[in-house]
């Protein structure tokens, strides 16, 4: 079975489900399904997930883990982030293997966005 024990949902925390959804939305193209008021999910993202609702964030700082989205044009992205209302945390930064950014959504969570070389 090639999905056995993979990583297969993640959850975030949300302090705001419609800004963050909007955000998503706006920046990525996703959709989104409620379960009711306090959890919402997402599916066909590379990887399944949700947010529900609670008072705490996902920040690297405080140890969370970072997840990564995937970008053909990183500077573009960035852009798009920014235009609808995400805080870059991190500029473009070059690493071995490519270029990436990080920002902070509507809730408050960090995540980053790479480019390969």
């Amino acid at each position: 079975m090639a999905n056995n024990e993979k990583l297969n949902y993640v959850e975030f925390p949300a302090t705001d489900i419609p800004a963050t959804k909007q955000f998503f939305q706006q920046a990525f193209g996703w959709s989104f399904e409620d379960f009711g008021p306090e959890y919402t999910a997402f599916t066909d993202q590379g990887l399944d997930g949700g947010f529900y609702q609670s008072d705490l964030t996902a920040q690297v700082s405080a140890g969370s883990a970072l997840l990564v989205l995937l970008s053909e044009n990183l500077e573009a992205t960035q852009a798009k982030v920014e235009s609808v209302g995400g805080t870059i945390s991190q500029a473009i930064f070059a690493f071995p293997g490519g270029r990436r950014f990080h920002f902070i959504e509507p809730s408050g969570n960090e995540l980053a966005v790479w480019q390969k070389n």
